[in-house]
């Protein structure tokens, strides 16, 4: 597995991660912890070093399958989590607000370390921003923690260009995380261009579009009501048929590569920067190594000019969130 470096920060992981949050939560009923135990150590034996998680996955539960997966790992791998929400059990998914005010910062990441059963979290993220909270006092609060040894390294996620600066005019940001993929390319109007001038590594959630990029979803494919697609806008019947014509245009190029659609999305977002580690998520082993075959996919710059031109053709259809999640992000 090649290496990437996040950033200035000299941070070094494997070209690809491997996002845990569906195991527990989001897609469907929290799949049986053994299996995915056994599929994060697969993972780890295949040359993934970068785990990806959260306190809110689950809640909770997401953090302790991860650190008891990684628990035979110690210093070999680097695990990511996230901080900022205000969790009620009794809300809808666990999520009952945005909390970032610098006091509970410190109080959840002792619940993480407990969790992940680590001295010290690797990457801590924002895990959105809270606009009741200034930027520089999360970035303090991290600083703080980073001086007290149980952070390394601050990340931010789904944040904007200015708060991205402001943040690490205080406490160095070391990666972004946020969606990207070829069906939502926003990051590269300013998040992008931002992370290149600051030396900031860039970390691309849902890089196969939550699984359409795949090929294996359709205007015909139900979702369960306890999968979060079952609400998006872009998972609608109507839409999932409009954007057909963005997995038709992976396959063509894959079909020439030997190649699958995932592995081509993936080789595209990897061909875009060397500081970008997309962070797929599966609950399958054939998927794991499907995923990890795509850092072996070589796209020349005829095929990315190709997947450009075609892909700018493409309008996609329907929002990637509804409307009073997408006024969570810091976009």
């Amino acid at each position: 597995m090649q290496k990437r470096k996040l950033g200035k920060s000299n941070l070094e992981v494997s070209a690809l991660g491997l996002g845990c949050m569906g195991m527990s939560f989001s897609y469907g009923p929290p799949k049986d912890k053994q299996e995915m135990i056994a599929l994060i150590r697969a993972a780890v034996e295949r040359g993934i070093t970068f785990f990806d998680t959260a306190e809110v996955y689950g809640p909770y539960t997401n953090e302790e399958l991860v650190g008891e997966a990684l628990a035979p790992f110690r210093g070999q791998v680097v695990i990511a989590t996230k901080f900022g929400w205000k969790i009620d059990p009794k809300a809808e998914r666990g999520l009952a607000g945005l909390d970032s005010r610098p006091e509970h910062i410190k109080q959840v990441a002792e619940g993480s370390l407990k969790r992940l059963r680590v001295d010290v979290i690797d990457l801590y993220y924002q895990h959105r921003v809270d606009p009741e909270v200034p930027i520089e006092d999360v970035a303090g609060a991290v600083k703080d923690l980073i001086r007290q040894g149980k952070v390394k390294h601050f990340g931010l996620s789904e944040a904007a260009a200015k708060t991205i600066r402001r943040a690490h005019a205080v406490q160095p940001v070391t990666a972004v995380q946020s969606e990207y993929s070829l069906w939502w390319k926003r990051p590269e109007e300013e998040v992008l261009p931002t992370c290149e001038e600051l030396g900031i590594g860039f970390v691309p959630y849902s890089p196969l579009g939550k699984g359409f990029l795949t090929g294996k979803i359709n205007e015909n494919t139900a979702f369960d009501s306890s999968d979060f697609r079952s609400i998006l806008p872009r998972f609608a019947p109507e839409a999932l048929k409009a954007n057909q014509a963005l997995v038709d245009l992976l396959g063509k190029i894959a079909a020439r590569k030997e190649a699958t659609p995932a592995q081509v999305a993936l080789a595209w977002l990897l061909a875009q920067k060397p500081w970008i580690v997309p962070i797929p998520g599966t609950t399958k082993l054939n998927r794991l190594e499907e995923n990890i075959g795509a850092v072996a996919v070589e796209l020349t710059p005829d095929d990315l000019r190709e997947i450009e031109s075609a892909a700018s053709k493409i309008t996609i259809q329907g929002a990637r969130y509804p409307e009073h999640i997408e006024r969570m992000t810091g976009l």
